[in-house]
This record gives structure tokens, sequence and C-alpha cells, in this order.
């Protein structure tokens, strides 16, 4: 039977765009190709024009560039209309491309609520459970916060610390701090002295006044008796080189 009636020849696939785009962009080469080689030529032309005298010569290659200029011509409107036809198939492509892209997105999208009703219909998705749960879990933080609380308490700190002597303490240890800085601290082993010197700083001048009263009558008696004074006060602690210095200052 398929010797006497042959065999049905199957029909070829139509060409696709992007067969019909390459198959117009190489056309458009080989179009390229040729105005190149002919502005090469025109340029030799122009050439012989500018050597050749006027004459016939000079004819014979004006006729010469003039045909390779119609050649351009024509090579250029041919180039002209390609990339006109190779711009619509590119905007047919692009069409085509855009409703295949919304296809596959609408069929996406379906999937999709489907998936997602299912799932809204199952018990995990119950915004009253939902709700309870989120309750417990913010009481269960806040249990946990109060347990880390109190484990990390510390033992050795009693609850009956008075604040405000706190802060006083944290103020004379900042004025201290200050004294230290500025080279005025007094030693603590000096202490004891100088609060002994600042006792007896009224005394010694009460004696200073009293010598300076008796100097008016003799002045030799005075001064013997203040330095008796400044002696016996001296060697009271920080406060007597004080007081040895108003000795200095009176005699003087």
């Amino acid at each position: 039977m398929k010797r006497l009636f042959g065999v049905k020849k199957e029909k070829p696939p139509p060409p696709s765009l992007e067969d019909a785009t390459g198959s117009i962009e190489k056309r458009g080469d080989n179009v390229d190709e040729k105005i190149k080689k002919l502005d090469l030529e025109l340029a030799k032309h122009r050439e012989i024009i500018k050597k050749t005298r006027p004459g016939p010569a000079l004819e014979a290659a004006k006729r010469r560039a003039i045909q390779v200029l119609k050649q351009r011509r024509l090579y250029e409107g041919q180039r002209e209309q390609l990339y006109n036809q190779q711009f619509n198939l590119e905007q047919v492509s692009f069409a085509a491309q855009s409703a295949k892209d919304t296809v596959q997105q609408v069929q996406a999208m379906q999937s999709a609520s489907k998936e997602m009703k299912t799932q809204f219909k199952s018990k995990e998705f119950n915004i009253d459970a939902i709700d309870r749960l989120n309750d417990e879990m913010a009481d269960l933080m806040d249990y946990s916060n109060e347990i880390q609380e109190t484990m990390g308490r510390n033992y050795n700190v009693p609850d009956d610390i008075d604040e405000d002597e706190l802060l006083g303490e944290l103020d004379a240890l900042e004025m201290d701090m200050a004294l230290e800085e500025a080279g005025e601290e007094v030693p603590s082993y000096l202490q004891d002295e100088a609060a002994a010197g600042r006792a007896g700083r009224g005394g010694a001048d009460a004696a200073g006044g009293g010598l300076r009263g008796a100097a008016g009558g003799g002045g030799g008696v005075a001064r013997a008796a203040h330095h008796s004074v400044v002696s016996e006060w001296r060697g009271k602690g920080v406060e007597g080189t004080m007081v040895a210095a108003e000795a200095a200052a009176a005699e003087a």
C-alpha cells in the first residue's frame, strides 16, 4: 500500500519568532558588510578625484563614484527595512512571551489559592486558639523573667541599705578623688595630728595676741615669750608650721 499510495510527508513545523529574528539579523549583518566595502571604495574614488586634473579622466572617476553612491543608498534602504522588520518581530515576541508569563502567573496564583484555603481550614489557623496561645506565651515569658530575677539576687547584700547613705559615701569618695588630683590630700597617719593642731590653733592665736600687747612695754621680753610659745606649739602636728610662720611675721 505504501508503494502504491506513498507515505504522507509530515509538514515541517512553522518557524518560531526567534528563528525569524535571527534570519533577519544575519541579513542585516551582510548588508552592513557590503556598505562598509562601498565606503572604502568611495574613499578611494575621492582620493582619485582630488588628484586627477580636469578632463575626461576626472569625469570617468566621478561617474564611478556616483555609481558607488547609488549602490550605497540602495543597501542603506534595505538595511532600514530590515531594521523595521526586526523591530516588529521583537515586539511580537515580547507580546507572546508576556502572554506565556501571564498564563504561568495565573496558574501559580490558582495553585497557591487552593493551598491557602486548605491550610486556613485546619485547626492550626483557628484565630481564637492563636490568641490564647499568644497570651499563654506572654504569661510564660513573664514567669521566666521573674525566675531569672530571683536567681540573680546577691545573698551578701542586705535589704535594709539606705540609699541616701550610699549616695553620701559616693560624694565623699568623689571629694577624696578631687583632693588627690589637686595634691591637697592629708595622709591618714597625719589626720590625728592635724586635728590636734586645729584644736590648739585658737590658743596659740590668743597667746600670740598677748605677746604682741606686751611688746609695747618691753620688746625683748615679749619676743622671748613668743619664742617659747612657738617652740611649745611647733611639735603638735602639721599646724605647728603655720604658727611658726605667724611668729616670723610678728618678729618682722
